[in-house]
């Protein structure tokens, strides 16, 4: 299973076409968004996407909470609030927004946390849990932006820039 993890794409529409395109022709399993999408259009952009999509809202996302709600109906997309818990392929994983919610009992207890909110790129090993953040996605500059692809069979997400 290869998992697709993107995250702060605020409404860069141009961006989450590409992103989208990436994670199909890397046939992705699964998509995790780390928030701030920041429009229910932007949310449905990807609907692109040949697999399911999972996010968490974003600090920009709280006041379209509803209606981000609503547009995830509208086709293979969950969202739920920060810190959302997920297993996948027995791999315990913590998808949220903030970095400064991570905290000792959620690297013990976790095998991957993806987070945004920083823009920046982020792997880091700590007691046997990777965390985890691709970096800019929402950027305008050209092989600037990066998304994550993590294959279980690798040690190491692999980070894609566009």
């Amino acid at each position: 299973m290869i998992i697709g993890v993107t995250g702060d794409t605020h409404n860069n529409l141009k961006n989450i076409k590409t992103i989208c395109s990436i994670f199909n022709e890397n046939t992705v399993d699964l998509v995790l968004h780390t928030g701030d999408i920041s429009l229910p259009k932007s949310l449905l952009a990807f609907n692109e996407l040949n697999c399911p999509l999972i996010a968490v809202y974003g600090n920009n996302d709280i006041g379209e909470m509803e209606s981000l709600k609503e547009a995830a109906k509208k086709f293979n997309c969950k969202i739920y609030q920060e810190p959302f818990f997920i297993e996948v392929e027995n791999k315990k994983i913590t998808l949220l927004h903030h970095p400064d919610l991570i905290d000792e009992e959620m690297i013990v207890n976790n095998d991957l946390i993806l987070h945004g909110h920083t823009h920046r790129f982020r792997l880091e090993s700590i007691d046997n849990c990777i965390v985890f953040n691709p970096g800019e996605c929402a950027g305008f500059m050209k092989n600037k932006n990066q998304i994550g692809l993590i294959d279980f069979k690798v040690k190491e997400p692999k980070i894609i820039n566009f």
